[in-house]
């Protein structure tokens, strides 16, 4: 593919399109989030945050996965029980329940089948479900909370549900760029609305759309360049997919990361190797899509970018 700067491309008159979003854009609104249990999700959030999750109480899930820092712990790579450290940065907990599969290499379904890995991974909490009802049944609280909750009181499989309930709760509607869509006057600037056109032109949008604004497809790391080549030290978790399949096709493939609150999110990629947003949106350009982009079209597209943060629990993040 030839490179270019698409600069020149973007249009110079945006005031009919900021005064008026196009239809049919290819990112959705975030929808607020659908509560039929409260009790459930409020217990979930107890067990996000209690350390008996691991073994001798040492982190949480939120220790990981924080939200007071996006939903991440802003670590290359997160720190474990006793000091140990994995292999992959830590995704963002917001909006998880919008991504089609969990964890960089898709190895889960759905969230229920991602709740127990953190659990029983010997670098993360290195724990076990027996271990953890054993500790939540010495407290009377919890017994009384599982009770009110659930039909069946305090379980292993109520506690991964109290836990997956609370999670898919963790939207965050309302960003800034949510409200452009839903045709709120002034939601972003000119210069904003301008990086949004510029990612539409590289083909950023060819992976990140839809509501997540990623999260919906795999992705090879290094269509047009050799990502890993010039890195080097490729580590097991630069394999991506091919550590489910064994299937030569996947190496270094990966589930594409949603984007919402992605300012907030730092360091970036799977190895958790970019510092900062502009670094990400130029690897992005030239292994992803083959271009050397300029300062201005990065620097625009990362106002657009911060956009994308939202809001929880009707408070930005």
């Amino acid at each position: 593919m030839t490179k270019l700067v698409l600069s020149v491309l973007v249009p110079l008159i945006y005031s009919h399109a900021f005064a008026n979003p196009p239809l049919n854009e290819p990112i959705s609104p975030i929808p607020e989030p659908i509560i039929n249990s409260p009790r459930q999700v409020e217990l979930g959030n107890l067990l996000f945050h209690d350390v008996r999750l691991s073994q001798n109480n040492q982190l949480s899930c939120a220790s990981c996965h924080s939200l007071k820092y996006g939903g991440a712990d802003g670590q290359k790579v997160s720190t474990g029980v006793n000091g140990s450290k994995g292999g992959i940065n830590s995704p963002s907990v917001f909006n998880c329940s919008l991504n089609f599969r969990q964890f960089w290499n898709g190895r889960a379904a759905d969230l229920l089948a991602q709740v127990s890995g953190p659990v029983n991974n010997p670098l993360e909490m290195n724990s076990s479900w027996p271990e953890v009802l054993a500790k939540l049944k010495q407290d009377p609280y919890y017994v009384e909370q599982f009770n009110q909750a659930f039909e069946t009181g305090l379980s292993i499989n109520n506690i991964k549900a109290a836990i997956v309930t609370f999670e898919e709760s963790l939207l965050t509607p309302d960003s800034r760029f949510d409200l452009y869509l839903k045709n709120q006057p002034g939601a972003i600037t000119a210069e904003e609305l301008e990086g949004y056109t510029l990612f539409k032109q590289y083909g950023c949008i060819s992976c990140h759309q839809g509501v997540a604004v990623g999260g919906n497809l795999y992705q090879r790391f290094g269509i047009m360049g050799d990502y890993f080549a010039n890195r080097g030290d490729i580590t097991p978790a630069d394999l991506g997919r091919y550590q489910v399949t064994q299937n030569e096709n996947d190496k270094y493939v990966f589930k594409v990361p949603s984007l919402r609150n992605v300012a907030l999110t730092a360091p970036y990629f799977h190895d958790g190797s970019t510092k900062t947003l502009g670094e990400a949106v130029a690897i992005m350009m030239r292994y992803q899509l083959g271009y050397v982009s300029s300062e201005h079209d990065i620097h625009k597209i990362v106002l657009f970018l911060k956009t994308l943060t939202g809001q929880y629990r009707k408070k930005p993040l």
